[in-house]
Parts: structure tokens; C-alpha cells; sequence
């Protein structure tokens, strides 16, 4: 039961990192010292899908399974649980073209309302 539990909340937290990673700039629109952990977040995503590496919650997940004797889900997070459920099969550099210009987006307005809150705060 316990490896069971262990797989499960790596897919959650796979799920939270995905989506911290694609909209965590809008949070720092609000609290702007999220800007570093968001950055740092959406440039892990970057790496792990262009350099084809194995995250380690994939990895969690892979070995929680095994020991808990469930089916093995090869082919890794976006594979299993988004293609296909997030954005269709087949469209995955879509997707992530999508959430890049999300990522993007979600920058430039950080960028916007950190530079109107500067000079107002320095004018007081």
C-alpha cells in the first residue's frame, strides 16, 4: 500500500511541477519572488523534454510501481497521463509550443507590472 501511495503522489506532484512550470509567471505577476523558482522551473522542463532526460519523479513513480507490483507505464509523465488527455495524440510539439508562448506570455506581463511598480515606488 505504501509504494502505491508513493506512485500516486509522484504523479500529483508531476502534475504541480507541470503546471508551476507553464503558469507559475501569472503567480509572480501577484508574488514577484516566485519569478526565480518559476524561471528555474520552466527551464527544468525545457531540459528534461529537449535533452530526452528522465525526471526523477518519473523515475519515483517507475520504481514505486514496481515494488508495488502495479503495470508498468513506460514511455514516461507527458506520455502517460497528458498526451491525449491535456492535448490530443499526436500534437505534442503543439503543446509544448502552446506553453511556451504561455511561459512567454506570462513573462512579459511579470516584466510590465514589475517595471510600473519600480519607478513609482523610487518616486516616494
Amino acid at each position: 500500500m505504501g509504494y502505491r501511495l508513493v506512485a500516486y503522489a509522484a504523479a500529483v506532484a508531476h502534475f504541480a511541477f507541470l503546471a508551476f512550470g507553464v503558469f507559475g509567471g501569472f503567480l509572480a505577476w501577484r508574488w514577484p519572488r516566485l519569478i526565480w523558482a518559476q524561471v528555474a522551473g520552466a527551464a527544468w522542463l525545457v531540459l528534461v523534454v529537449a535533452a530526452s532526460l528522465l525526471c526523477p519523479l518519473t523515475w519515483l513513480e517507475d520504481r514505486a510501481r514496481e515494488r508495488a507490483g502495479m503495470a508498468p507505464k513506460p514511455g514516461g509523465f507527458l506520455q502517460n497521463y497528458v498526451e491525449g488527455v491535456i492535448f490530443p495524440t499526436g500534437y505534442r510539439t503543439v503543446a509544448m509550443v502552446v506553453a511556451g508562448v504561455v511561459v512567454l506570455v506570462s513573462w512579459v506581463g511579470y516584466v510590465r507590472i514589475h517595471h510600473r511598480r519600480t519607478p513609482a515606488a523610487a518616486s516616494r
